[in-house]
């Protein structure tokens, strides 16, 4: 099984006070890994598997 959460506090002291004490803990039979959310990147419409239909050759009537 595999999950994820997010936290957010107000303080970066608490912020590293958390990580700090649950990075590595055990929680429930298995291993915590905690660390700070990092923004995600900008992507690029080039590669996405967009939806809609795709025309090939026009109309046939």
């Amino acid at each position: 099984m595999r999950g994820f959460g997010f936290v957010e506090l107000e303080a970066d002291a608490e912020e590293t006070a958390a990580i700090e004490a649950l990075d590595g803990a055990e929680w429930m039979g298995r291993d915590l890994k905690v660390n700070k959310a990092k923004p995600r990147e900008t992507r690029s419409g080039a590669g996405s598997y967009g939806g809609g239909r795709k025309s090939y050759g026009g109309s046939r009537y």
